[in-house]
């Protein structure tokens, strides 16, 4: 019952936000008692974190399939984002931002570890980009990850993006040309146009 309890918390949270899903919410959603899902779970602080952390490592085991995939680097790229978007259901309702503000200490420590695990994600990813042909030689690989981290999560700001305006997918779509063009060689670009047309067609 935990694994169930946990799985439809972290879907809604995920399509209506951490402050606006409520106990009472997941237990109508379960046909549950509230008391029921107290017996796992001792509050709501408790079963956002799970849900958070979950998420995470569910995405970072996916991360760790398309690495071992080879693709090249530019497709991995993709492949990523198409994994980021299946998981976090393109984030309608900006659930991140409610994470930050009324669970911070969990926002602030999820924070940390999506920055570790991106930090050695993407500076493999640009080196053996660099190594391949596919971008520059010249790139400062410790600040274009730093950039590139600020990037991903900042389009999902829904102050400045806001999700009526700006589909999250179309968003990233966006960045994500924008990040492999200031770094690409001409190989590089070559191949990005060819990975849009198989991965948008």
């Amino acid at each position: 019952m935990k694994s169930k309890v946990l799985a439809t918390a972290t879907e809604m949270f995920l399509n209506f936000g951490f402050k606006s899903v409520t106990m009472d919410d997941i237990a109508q959603k379960m046909c549950i008692s509230k008391k029921t899902i107290y017996s796992h779970y001792c509050n709501k602080r408790k079963l956002v974190e799970e849900a958070t952390f979950g998420l995470f490592d569910t995405i970072c085991t996916g991360i760790d399939d398309i690495n071992n995939a080879k693709f090249n680097p530019i497709e991995e790229l993709y492949q990523i984002k198409k994994l980021m978007l299946a998981s976090l259901n393109d984030e309608k309702s900006s659930p991140i931002f409610q994470l930050e503000k009324y669970y911070p200490k969990i926002h602030k420590t999820l924070m940390e570890r999506k920055f570790e695990v991106m930090q050695s994600c993407v500076s493999e990813n640009l080196q053996r980009g660099i190594d391949e042909g596919y971008f520059r030689k010249d790139i400062d690989i410790s600040l274009i990850t730093r950039i590139y981290f600020k990037g991903v999560t900042g389009i999902k700001d829904p102050v400045i993006f806001p999700v009526e305006t700006y589909e999250v997918a179309y968003v990233l779509e966006n960045y994500l040309d924008y990040h492999v063009r200031g770094i690409a060689t001409e190989k590089g670009v070559q191949t990005l146009d060819q990975t849009k047309i198989k991965y948008n067609s």
